[in-house]
C-alpha cells in the first residue's frame, strides 16, 4: 500500500517542488521508501509501504527497461505470481518480484484490456513518454482512492485530496454542493464529487487517458449476473470465498484481522483458522465497559474457537476530542457519526502490535443484503411479483427485526429516505424541498438542484438494484473511504475479503433467496458457516459493528459542542442560519437524540472547515 501522485502539464509549466511537497504530505501512507521521476511535461511521486518484496527492487516511480513506460501504484494485485507467469511465456523479463512490476509489464502487453486480469484492489498512473500520455485506473469497487484536479492543459491526481491541493495551481475551495448533501441529510448517491470545488475521484471500474487533447473516462467492468444454473451454491459460495482470503493472504509482512463480534468479520477469523495456524494470528477488536455497545461475549466465542490472540481497544470521548483534528485531517473530508473512532483505534492497535496487513469484512452486507432496510426492498419485490402471501409473510419477519416501535420510529428521515429514495414511497420531489431549518434558505435553493439522486435500474428486483447501487453510489463507497483513510493513517494494508470481483459476481447471480430468507439476512453465508462459526455469532440477528456511544460522548462534551455552535467562525459560514442552529442543538440537549447525527456533523464540519481553509495547523505526531 502506498501514497501516489502527480502533476502532468502539456504547456511543460509545473513546480517540482510541489512533488516533493505532495510526497511528504503522503508520507503516512508510505514510509518505508520514496522516489520522484520527472521529465519536461509530468511529474510523479510516491511513498512505498512494502508489503511485497521489500527490497529496493521496488523502489518507484518504477520504468520499463525502454524508460518509455513510467508507472506509480497503490494497491495490491493478489493475482500478480499468474499473470507474472504468462507474461513470462509471451517473452517479458522482470527485474523484481513485485506486483508493480508486473501490472506495468502488464500494460505494455495488452493496454487497457489488462485491468480485467487483475483481480484486487488499486490505484495506478502509467506515463507513456513516448506517446506523452498518462494512463489512470482504479479498482472495481474503489477500495484504494484516485483524486484528481483536470483544468485545460494541467492535470493534477493524488491518492489523497490534502495532496492533490499541495500543487500551487490548483485552487483550494469549498464545494457547497456537497456541503448541502452532507449537512442536509440527503442521500449521498454517487461517488465523483467530493467536499473540494473541482477536484473528484475516478470512479471505481474506470480508467481515464490523459493526454494533449484532453481527459477521456471509460468504464471497464461491471456486475454481471453468471448463468449457474446446477451448481451446488453453498459449495461454490464457500469456494469463492476461501479462495479470496487464500489469495489476500499474499503477502512478506505480517497479517492480522479485524473481529467485531459480528458474522462477516467472524467469517474471515474461522475459515482462515482452517488454513494456517492462528495460535500466532493476532486480532484487532473495539469494545466498551458500557455492555450496550460491547461485543465481547461474541468475540470471545470467536477467540475461544479458533486461539487466536485477541488485542481490545477501548474508544473514550476524550481521547476522541483529543485526537478529532488529527482524525478529520486524515480523512481530507467531514464524516458521518463517531463510529470513524472505533475503527481508527482498531487499526492503530494493530500498528502498536506489530501488523502491517489487516483483512477486514466491508462489503458483506452491501452484496448480501445485511442491513435490516434491505427487507423493505423485499417487500416491495413482494408487491411486484403480486405475491400476498409471500409480501405478509416478509412483513410480518420485518418487524420481528425491528425491537421496538421507538427504536423504528428513531430512524432519521435521512436514514430511511437513503434507503426507500429506489422505491416509489418517497418522491425525489419531496426530498428536494425538504427543509433543513438550520441551513439558510438562499443556500439550500441555491445548491439543491444540483443534488443527484437518480439510481441505476440496473436489475429487476428492487433489492437487487438496491444492492447494486449502494456497491457503486451509496453506502460502500464511504466505508471503504474510512477504511483506507483509518488504515493508511497508521502505514497500514486493508484487504477486504468479500469484495473479490468472482465473488461478488457470483453472490449476484444467486437467487435473493440466499440473501434474505425467512426473517434471516445473509442467509446463505450463515448456511455456509455452520459447522464452521460458532452458532451464537452465525445465530445472531443484531447489528453492532464498531459502534460507538455517540450520543453518551456528545453529552460529555456539551460544553465544547455548544462553544462550537456559538462561535462567530461557526455563525458566519455561508450556509449556518444561527437562530436555526441554536434551536436545534437545544432540541438535541433537551432530549430530542434523533438530532445526533445532525449535530455531530455540524460539529465536524465546522472543524473540518477550520483545518483546511483557516490557517489551523494540525499537530499529526502521536
Amino acid at each position: 500500500m502506498c501514497g501516489i501522485s502527480g502533476i502532468l502539464s502539456f504547456n511543460g509549466k509545473y513546480n517540482r517542488e510541489d512533488i516533493h511537497k505532495m510526497n511528504e504530505i503522503l508520507s503516512h501512507r508510505g514510509p518505508d521508501d520514496e522516489g520522484t521521476y520527472f521529465d519536461d511535461y509530468i511529474g510523479l511521486g510516491h511513498r512505498r509501504l512494502s508489503i511485497i518484496d521489500l527490497s529496493k527492487a521496488g523502489h518507484q516511480p518504477m520504468s520499463d527497461e525502454s524508460k518509455r513506460y513510467w508507472i506509480v501504484f497503490n494497491g495490491e494485485v493478489y493475482n500478480y505470481l499468474e499473470i507474472r507467469d504468462e507474461l513470462i511465456e509471451k517473452g517479458h523479463d522482470f527485474n523484481s518480484n513485485t506486483d508493480a512490476e508486473v501490472i506495468l509489464k502488464s500494460y505494455i502487453e495488452w493496454g487497457a484490456h489488462c485491468l480485467k486480469k487483475f483481480n484486487g484492489m488499486w490505484a495506478f498512473a502509467i506515463w507513456d513518454k513516448e506517446k506523452k500520455e498518462l494512463f489512470c485506473a482504479r479498482d472495481r469497487f474503489g477500495i484504494k482512492p484516485f483524486y484528481y484536479y483536470n483544468k485545460e492543459d494541467y492535470f493534477v491526481f493524488a491518492s489523497e485530496i490534502k495532496a492533490v491541493i499541495e500543487a500551487e495551481d490548483v485552487p483550494k475551495e469549498p464545494n457547497y454542493e456537497r456541503i448541502l448533501q452532507y449537512l442536509g441529510n440527503y442521500p449521498l448517491l454517487e461517488n465523483q464529487s467530493t467536499f473540494f470545488k473541482d477536484i473528484f475521484q475516478l470512479p471505481s471500474s474506470h480508467f481515464a487517458l490523459v493526454n494533449a487533447k484532453g481527459m477521456t473516462i471509460e468504464r471497464y467492468w461491471d456486475i454481471e449476473k453468471k448463468n449457474i444454473e446446477g451448481v451446488d451454491e453453498k459449495e461454490k459460495f464457500l469456494e469463492y470465498f476461501k479462495e479470496s482470503i487464500r489469495l489476500r493472504l499474499r503477502s512478506d509482512v505480517p497479517i492480522g484481522t479485524c473481529l467485531s463480534g459480528g458474522l462477516d468479520s467472524s467469517s474471515i477469523v474461522c475459515v482462515l483458522s482452517n488454513m494456517i495456524d492462528t495460535s500466532k494470528q493476532k486480532t484487532f477488536s473495539s469494545c466498551f465497559e458500557d455492555k450496550r455497545f460491547d461485543e465481547r461475549e461474541y468475540i470471545e466465542e470467536i477467540v475461544k474457537a479458533t486461539n487466536v490472540t485477541p488485542f481490545y481497544t477501548f474508544p473514550d470521548i476524550n481521547e476522541l476530542y483529543s485526537k478529532i483534528e488529527k482524525i478529520v485531517w486524515h480523512h481530507d473530508e467531514p464524516f458521518d457519526s463517531t463510529r470513524i473512532f472505533a475503527q481508527w483505534n482498531v487499526m492503530e492497535l494493530a500498528k502498536k502490535n506489530g501488523v502491517i496487513v489487516l483483512l477486514d469484512g466491508q462489503g458483506a452486507d452491501e452484496i448480501l443484503a445485511g442491513y435490516i432496510p434491505y427487507k423493505w426492498f423485499l417487500l416491495l419485490d413482494s408487491l411486484s411479483d403480486r405475491n400476498l402471501l409471500h409480501f405478509l409473510k416478509n412483513l410480518f419477519e420485518l418487524f420481528k427485526s425491528i425491537k421496538n416501535y421507538k427504536e423504528f420510529t428513531n430512524l432519521s428521515y435521512y436514514k430511511i429516505t437513503n434507503r426507500l429514495i429506489a422505491s416509489k414511497f418517497i418522491s425525489k420531489e419531496k426530498i428536494k424541498s425538504s427543509k433543513a431549518y438550520y441551513l439558510k434558505n438562499e443556500f439550500i435553493e441555491n445548491y439543491k438542484n444540483s443534488i443527484k439522486l437518480n439510481q441505476i435500474n440496473k436489475f429487476t428486483s428492487k433489492l437487487e438494484n438496491k444492492l447494486y447501487n449502494d456497491v457503486y453510489y451509496s453506502s460502500l463507497p464511504r466505508l471503504l473511504q474510512y477504511e483506507d483513510r483509518n488504515s493508511m493513517a497508521f502505514s497500514l494494508e486493508s484487504r477486504v475479503p468479500f469484495l473479490d470481483y468472482r465473488f461478488v459476481e457470483f453472490v449476484f447471480s444467486l437467487p435473493m433467496s440466499n440473501k434474505i430468507k425467512d426473517g434471516w439476512t445473509k442467509y446463505l453465508l450463515r448456511k455456509s458457516m455452520k459447522g464452521i462459526l460458532p452458532e451464537k455469532v452465525r445465530c445472531r440477528k443484531d447489528k453492532m459493528g464498531f459502534i460507538t456511544p455517540q450520543d453518551i460522548w456528545l453529552k460529555e462534551i456539551e460544553d465544547i459542542v455548544k462553544s462550537t455552535f456559538y462561535s462567530e467562525e461557526f455563525n458566519n459560514r455561508p450556509y449556518i442560519d444561527s437562530k436555526g442552529a441554536i434551536e436545534l442543538l437545544n432540541k438535541y440537549y433537551e432530549g430530542d437524540y434523533s438530532l445526533t447525527n445532525t449535530v455531530w456533523k455540524l460539529f465536524c464540519s465546522e472543524i473540518w472547515m477550520k483545518i483546511f481553509f483557516g490557517n489551523h495547523s494540525v499537530n499529526r505526531g502521536s
